[in-house]
């Protein structure tokens, strides 16, 4: 009688591990501290556009998200590894880095900005050639920046907290950013100006572990919903009022 109780609690105990599924575990986010206005530490949690989307989302799809900080120079191959479930930091889906990680559909592009000192060391591509140049490592900038001018002295920091540090200090004549941070740079930081902008139409994602398909599946669910029900449109309304919002995001709510 006692082993056959046994068994009946063995099975219980199985079924409620089933019924718990994959909701009942933390989906572990991989993001960064510095990096306005899309994914930043502020008041004892990470915010940014990025991350808000991702809550909402998360709601919808009954996930439960634990946010932590990291270097970009790190994240892609912290996610690759399974250190991170989702990589949230705009990151953008080149041909290269698909071929590592899968992503989510696309929820906003990339575009890149020149920073400068009030100086104006740099004013387009072609002044950056023998200039030093400030770039997140393994970005779309320091890749950028690589192939269409390599005559730049190109110097490379783990995150964009580094490259502002260099930049006001005036180790740096430029720094080349997403355009979104470089835009909010140059207004917290007097003297700076962006006098270039790249609207390279790269798609931004949220980037999983290659094979990962169920939870790319309900990211994705969910960003349709969000983005058909006016979400996406009011959280880029708070955190990037002056950019022009693509029609495809625009939604009906």
């Amino acid at each position: 009688m006692k082993r056959i109780a046994h068994a009946v609690v063995a099975v219980l105990v199985m079924l409620c591990s089933a019924c718990a599924g994959p909701d009942s575990a933390t989906v572990q986010v991989g993001t960064l501290s510095d990096s306005r206005p899309n994914a930043y530490f502020e008041n004892g949690a990470f915010t940014g556009f990025d991350n808000e989307l991702l809550r909402v989302i998360a709601a919808k799809e009954g996930l439960r998200l634990e946010f932590t900080g990291t270097d970009f120079s790190a994240l892609l191959n912290q996610v690759g590894r399974g250190r991170f479930a989702i990589g949230s930091a705009a990151i953008a889906q080149t041909e290269d880095r698909k071929k590592v990680l899968d992503f989510s559909n696309a929820y906003n592009y990339q575009a890149l900005g020149i920073m400068t000192t009030a100086s104006g060391a740099v004013s387009d591509e072609r002044s950056l050639a023998g200039k030093r140049i400030g770039v997140v490592q393994s970005t779309v900038s320091d890749r950028w920046l690589g192939v269409n001018q390599p005559a730049a002295q190109e110097i490379r920091f783990p995150n964009d907290t580094a490259v502002m540090r260099a930049l006001t200090g005036g180790t740096l004549d430029g720094a080349l950013l997403d355009k979104a941070n470089a835009q909010q740079y140059a207004a917290e930081y007097p003297g700076l100006a962006v006098t270039k902008i790249f609207d390279t139409l790269v798609p931004l994602g949220y980037a999983v572990r290659k094979g990962d398909g169920g939870l790319l599946s309900r990211i994705n669910h969910g960003l349709r919903q969000v983005i058909a029900e006016g979400t996406w449109a009011r959280l880029h309304l708070r955190f990037e009022p002056n950019e022009v919002m693509p029609r495809e995001f625009r939604g009906h709510g």
